[in-house]
């Protein structure tokens, strides 16, 4: 059902790498969203009318407010899809994750009413209706929202759009919420002990948790979240791919919305090498990467000593002894200055945030290390933190 629709509304569906293409996504999704949100809407008010349930119309309220996120994310999509200019000249992607933000605190706003509403209907209960209707209605709302979970699910992963993946989850609550509802429903009437405000409740816990979920999916790259591991590892292993290239370090993944990404990173290279040709091998990487992973990238270049067997040893020396002390721990950029009575092993490493050592106290580790192994030796390091998720 999915892939039909895609191929009737979406055009040139595969090329997801294509900034259009991708508003067309959203586009297609919120349009989708606004119309299956309306209909349950419509449906499911009528339903709380005629059985006197709160919890069905704050179920129904519930529909209004995603219908209301549909279009918040299709306008979104909309603005975000417009082009680099002068005054933006990254874009204006991110203005897909401030859609989401508005969607999220839309969310729990309703969330938080509903809970009043709800509150009030347990201290003044009102006798319910069974109603074939409103259980047929709410049956069908149930499979609805399961197809809308697993649509918003596989286009989101298809295009990586958090803001769709968020839509998935809060139709999945809305699942859940319903079949709350839906047995509220069945044994206020068959027992006579009325739940509806109960359920009520917990409606509104599952949209306010929604809310607060979408918030948090939305706000993370706002914030600037760390790349994901695999397009980090993916970017590295391309690079050194060409033979020239010995190592990369101090990559940096700039996030400025779906689909535009600007990557910096150090290549290292023999230092013997010819310097245009170094700059080609350079300038054919950025190329390559940039169009393998549809993004812009600028590589620095690190001339690295390859072929003198003292600095050989003190670096597998140094690299084994960072091992032993944690794997976790990077090291580059090293180099060695030769004093009258002792070698200066200048080095930096790279630790991830929240390390469990402070900077001092773990460079005074590895130079105690070092001085034990080699006792002409002093090190000089350099402490960096790490922009990507470990």
């Amino acid at each position: 059902m999915t892939n039909f629709l895609l191929k009737k509304f979406v055009k040139n569906s595969e090329d997801i790498t294509n900034p259009k293409i991708r508003q067309s996504y959203g586009i297609f999704c919120g349009s989708v969203g606004i119309i299956c949100n309306l209909i349950l809407f419509a449906t499911k008010f009528f339903a709380g009318i005629i059985t006197a349930s709160i919890s069905i119309s704050a179920d129904a309220f519930n529909n209004l407010s995603d219908a209301g996120s549909s279009i918040v994310t299709l306008i979104g999509f909309k603005l975000a899809g417009k082009p680099a200019d002068s005054g933006h000249p990254f874009g204006h992607g991110r203005i897909e994750y401030l859609s989401g933000v508005i969607v999220s605190f839309v969310i729990i706003i309703m969330g938080y009413e509903l809970f009043r509403s709800s509150i009030s209907k347990i201290l003044n209960p009102q006798e319910m209706q069974f109603s074939i209707v409103s259980v047929v209605i709410l049956v069908s709302s149930i499979i609805l929202k399961l197809w809308m979970a697993s649509f918003n699910r596989k286009l989101g992963k298809k295009i990586n759009s958090s803001s769709m993946i968020a839509t998935s989850i809060d139709s999945l609550s809305d699942c859940v919420a319903t079949s709350a509802v839906l047995i509220a429903l069945v044994v206020s009437t068959s027992t006579g002990f009325n739940i509806d405000g109960y359920a009520g409740v917990l409606v509104a816990c599952f949209v306010f948790m929604a809310g607060i979920s979408t918030a948090k999916d939305t706000l993370q790259p706002l914030l600037g979240k760390p790349a994901d591991k695999e397009f980090v590892e993916a970017l590295e292993e391309r690079v050194i791919s060409h033979p020239e290239i010995i190592g990369v370090h101090d990559l940096i993944v700039h996030d400025y919305g779906p689909g535009r990404v600007f990557v910096t990173l150090h290549a290292e290279i023999p230092y013997e090498m010819n310097v245009l040709e170094a700059h080609d091998i350079i300038d054919i990487t950025e190329k390559e990467v940039a169009k393998e992973f549809n993004c812009e990238i600028s590589i620095h270049m690190d001339p690295i000593v390859t072929d003198d067997l003292v600095v050989s040893n003190l670096r597998k020396m140094t690299e084994s002894i960072l091992n032993e002390i944690d794997p976790i721990i990077k090291m580059h950029d090293f180099r060695i200055t030769n004093g009258p009575y002792i070698k200066n092993l200048i080095f930096d490493i790279e630790v991830p945030y929240g390390y469990i050592q402070e900077d001092e106290e773990l460079v005074k580790v590895i130079k105690e290390e070092i001085y034990r192994h080699e006792a002409n030796c002093f090190a000089v390091i350099h402490v960096d933190k790490s922009f990507v998720a470990e």
